[in-house]
């Protein structure tokens, strides 16, 4: 059993997982997810945590599944893969803000862990795919999903069925990613990111994501805009609204 497939900080109120497998590209294992999602719901319970990034190394933020830890897997009867499903069904559920921070490749599961965050940095290195159907498989942890509502039928459809891989550059303007930032700044920036989420109300913030994720989700307008009704009225009524609106008054008085 691999020890320390990823290594964890909190730097002010921002928790820090990085990925690490360096001989492997950080492939991703069982181990690995599971490391993963327990270091993420830690952070997730821990009240010194606003933000969560994820990051690998400047040659790969994942590069796909571990083959040979798949084929034990598949041998298994897919009792030990549906742990690896309930492990990324557990990271996908995160409450508080993830934020990945991708340089070099995010391949097959490795671009799955990008997808399910909230937000994704990429380095301009970076490399987006699913090449699953080079071995005869399909993507397994949501890319036929997430991918197609992140940059539509046409280019899922591209991607996923010829296995071509996007570079930054063409993610940023399919709309996977939210900015492309240089490699030498990528986890520079990431941290002010995540820092000035960070420094947001908490209450503020869950709310906005939760509505965000509905909209992303294909949730009818009307029940959309119901949630965000619904969650402005609680930021509208909580303490920290008063406070900031007090220092606001306060300082442009």
């Amino acid at each position: 059993m691999e020890l320390n497939t990823v290594i964890s900080e909190i730097k002010g109120n921002v928790g820090i997982i990085t990925l690490n497998r360096p001989k492997a590209l950080n492939a991703v294992s069982e181990e690995l997810l599971r490391e993963l999602t327990s270091q993420t719901k830690a952070f997730d319970e821990d009240n010194r945590v606003k933000a969560i990034i994820i990051r690998g190394s400047d040659k790969a933020f994942a590069a796909g599944i571990d083959v040979k830890d798949l084929i034990e897997k598949v041998n298994s009867h897919d009792t030990e893969l549906l742990k690896m499903h309930k492990y990324m069904e557990s990271f996908a559920a995160t409450r508080k803000p993830l934020i990945a921070a991708v340089a070099g490749f995010a391949l097959g599961a490795g671009c799955e862990i990008a997808l399910a965050c909230d937000i994704i940095l990429a380095a301009d290195n970076a490399k987006f795919g699913q090449p699953e159907l080079s071995l005869a498989a399909v993507p397994c942890f949501g890319a036929t999903q997430m991918l197609t509502k992140a940059v539509g039928k046409a280019k899922a459809m591209e991607i996923i069925l010829s296995g071509r891989a996007m570079n930054a550059e063409e993610a940023e303007k399919a709309g996977l990613v939210s900015r492309i930032i240089p490699l030498t700044d990528l986890y520079e920036e990431s941290y002010k990111v995540a820092a000035r989420i960070a420094a947001q109300a908490e209450l503020a913030v869950s709310t906005a994501k939760q509505a965000i994720k509905q909209a992303a989700a294909n949730t009818p307008l009307e029940t959309g805009l119901a949630l965000e009704k619904q969650s402005s009225r609680m930021c509208l009524n909580s303490d920290a609204f008063r406070k900031a609106l007090s220092d606001f008054i306060a300082k442009h008085a």
